[in-house]
């Protein structure tokens, strides 16, 4: 929604945003906006702040009490730096001096909209969803039931928490589930992809700058950590981060405040932080490419993700949940999947685990023409692709058998663990053997990640001795 009782700028803007192919509603005042809003649900809006009758800011107030996550853009014609300040704390999710630049505005427009979206699309924590609308996180296996617990435990608190895990295995699902689950839920979720912004911005996007501080600063400009006051910041990445944006996180993680570029004073502000990352931190610590105290700032809570190949069980129902999805968002009929595919898909190694599956099930729904989804249209999909070959020896399953049989006649319980557990750790332990203590290079031949690796030395109590040298 459109807001301001200058109607050239209202035709400016509704034509600017329908060529773009939004959908726009229009209003003079803060008070049409508010009666509007008793009935439309809105996406985003773009307000001036000199309004007549409730001003911008009065109207922030009343947004914020009645707890509406809809993004706010306030538009002005001149602006102090209080009133940025201000708007800022109220929830505004920028301030754009007129005249602005049209390209410049629609990539706002469209970073305040994944914001919105972030904050109003609830994540389910579903074994086994039956409803395909929202994001959900899938799976029985007892992996991702730890992950649940520990998504459980953390997010009522405040605690910085760092989720790990390779690419694609869902770490900014279960950093909205965080969010979704804490008190901070009316506060805005800001998510901050570190590899995606050249390091030369990083940090200004980050903390903002004032007028003057570098070439083109023409005015103030807040930022994403200050916007989200009373919020959460989720840092995608952060490994990735330069060591001089390090020293600021660290100091806004001990003492609650930032210091915008050029600024001349500190700022105090309230966030929660989330940070993830595929990235070995232990290793950049070690080559100085990661500060260690920030390290253990932000390692208060460590969630690991589980990779796909790590959690097998569980590709079945992911296949089937993401079929449902896909056949809603593409509007087909969901003519589901055979079981002989899906056995071909528990197969498949998966290097870019639930993403990568994801879009194997969606090139699957397109290609079916309505009829179930075979075996061989999964193979032709994953032809050529490196599968799980592990050559079991001949007598394994006798042994396997006799065991369980001699001690189930012995009344003895627990036997999946017990032997799970005994098998895992030989395994490791003999992996790790190979690999001169080399937890790194251990963890690769596995198929796990590094922290998964280190969380099972830990469970299965081995006390393997790392490679000074080589554990990199």
């Amino acid at each position: 929604m459109i807001v301001d009782d200058d109607c050239r700028m209202r035709r400016k803007l509704e034509r600017l945003l329908l060529n773009s192919g939004y959908r726009v509603l229009k209003a003079e005042s803060s008070e049409m906006l508010l009666e509007t809003m008793g009935h439309t649900p809105l996406d985003l809006i773009i307000m001036e702040a000199a309004l007549p009758g409730l001003s911008g800011q009065e109207t922030l107030s009343k947004l914020r009490e009645g707890k509406q996550r809809c993004p706010v853009i306030i538009l002005a014609k001149t602006a102090t730096t209080d009133d940025v300040i201000k708007a800022s704390k109220l929830g505004a999710y920028d301030y754009v001096l007129k005249p602005f630049v049209d390209q410049e505005m629609l990539k706002l427009i469209g970073m305040a909209l994944e914001t919105g979206r972030f904050m109003r699309s609830p994540v389910s924590i579903d074994q086994d969803p039956v409803q395909t609308s929202g994001d959900h996180l899938v799976g029985r296996s007892q992996p991702m039931q730890a992950v649940y617990k520990a998504i459980g435990r953390v997010a009522p608190t405040d605690t910085t928490v760092l989720i790990r895990g390779g690419s694609g295995t869902g770490k900014e699902l279960a950093a909205r589930a965080i969010y979704q689950h804490s008190k901070r839920v009316n506060g805005p979720f800001v998510i901050v992809n570190c590899v995606a912004i050249p390091e030369s911005l990083l940090e200004s996007e980050l903390f903002g700058y004032e007028k003057g501080a570098f070439t083109d600063a023409d005015r103030q400009r807040i930022g994403k950590i200050e916007y989200a006051d009373k919020g959460t910041v989720f840092l995608d990445e952060i490994g990735d981060i330069p060591l001089s944006t390090q020293a600021k996180l660290l100091r806004l993680l001990q003492e609650k405040s930032i210091e915008r570029i050029g600024g001349k004073r500190p700022i105090q502000t309230d966030v929660r932080i989330i940070a993830a990352t595929n990235a070995d931190l232990e290793a950049k610590i070690k080559t100085g490419g990661f500060r260690e105290d920030l390290y253990y700032r932000i390692n208060v809570v460590s969630l690991s993700l589980p990779a796909l190949n790590e959690r097998v069980a569980d590709i079945p129902l992911l296949a089937d949940y993401f079929m449902a999805k896909f056949s809603t968002s593409l509007g087909v009929r969901n003519p589901g999947i055979l079981p002989e595919a899906k056995a071909i898909l528990k197969r498949y190694h998966w290097p870019g685990n639930v993403r990568e599956l994801a879009n194997t099930i969606e090139k699957c729904l397109i290609f079916s023409k309505g009829r179930p989804v075979s075996a061989e249209e999964v193979s032709y999909l994953v032809s050529g692709k490196e599968t799980v070959q592990i050559d079991i020896p001949e007598n394994f399953d006798a042994v396997v058998k006799r065991w369980v049989r001699n001690n189930m006649s012995s009344g003895k319980s627990n036997l999946l663990t017990d032997l799970t557990d005994h098998v895992t750790r030989l395994i490791i332990a003999e992996t790790l053997t190979a690999c001169d203590g080399n937890r790194s290079q251990a963890a690769k031949r596995l198929g796990v990640s590094r922290p998964t690796l280190l969380y099972k030395l830990a469970k299965l109590g081995l006390d393997m001795p790392p490679s000074e040298e080589t554990d990199k």
